[in-house]
């Protein structure tokens, strides 16, 4: 079964063709890891998947259906922004935050427990948010995200500042949701070496897609991997001479 069908999808922000003609489906099961460049459109990609943005060309189907036409599918997206740390004085517990992602019917706390013990933080669930560690905040993200039992999660650049013992955890935990909760998994990550440690597939974006397919088939082919390295260092020169240019 496919779980998302993009078709011909295009998207300018002000004039500037953001998103250039990507088509690529992603199937039942997946865990895709997304890569490209600062600026590569990831996250206006992700917009356009979640219906935050409209005004774009082509077609997104998720579950078999064209969200434009009907957006019941997007109830079965769970998603986590770019990380943002959370205030350390934030009045909120734990099962405060993760019930905040209940969006139909009475809190339950069953759910709320259940994500919890997913995410390994159900003892954490009376402890204010704002005095875990920022990996453990991580996963109440996830906890938030998972507790209305998504068929799809969408996660963009979750692991970012963030030490590298909590990262290994949280690519555990993402293996575990793929693998165990059976959950269809889109996340965009810089790190490339846990991409291809545990994604089962890449797609590749720079504005177009540059590549999609089997996670072996992009890293271990040299000449892949070096034209997406010349397209992450030219867009890290483009940005660096327009925030030279802006000063």
């Amino acid at each position: 079964m496919q779980v998302i069908e993009i078709d011909k999808l295009s998207y300018a922000y002000s004039g500037n063709l953001v998103l250039d003609n990507i088509s690529f489906s992603i199937s039942e099961g997946d865990l895709l890891g997304m890569i490209g460049p600062n600026g590569a459109g990831k996250t206006t990609l992700f917009s356009c998947m979640l219906g935050l943005l409209g005004g774009y060309s082509g077609t997104i189907k998720i579950f078999g259906q064209d969200i434009k036409k009907d957006a019941k599918a997007l109830k079965s997206i769970g998603y986590i922004p770019q990380r943002k740390s959370i205030e350390q004085n934030f009045p909120a517990t734990v099962e405060e935050i993760v019930s905040l992602g209940i969006t139909s019917g009475k809190i339950s706390k069953d759910k709320i427990n259940s994500a919890l013990d997913t995410v390994g933080l159900l003892e954490q669930k009376d402890r204010r948010v704002g005095e875990i560690s920022g990996g453990q905040q991580q996963r109440v993200l996830i906890s938030k995200a998972i507790v209305n039992d998504p068929k799809l999660l969408i996660l963009d650049e979750p692991a970012t500042g963030i030490d590298l013992e909590s990262q290994n955890k949280f690519y555990a935990l993402l293996k575990k949701l793929n693998q165990e909760k059976k959950i269809t998994i889109i996340w965009a990550s810089h790190d490339l070496d846990a991409v291809n440690r545990i994604a089962s597939s890449v797609a590749c974006i720079n504005r177009s897609m540059f590549f999609h397919g089997k996670t072996h088939e992009f890293f271990e082919n040299p000449d892949l991997l070096r034209a997406y390295s010349e397209s992450s260092m030219q867009a890290h020169m483009h940005m660096h001479d327009h925030d030279h240019g802006a000063m």
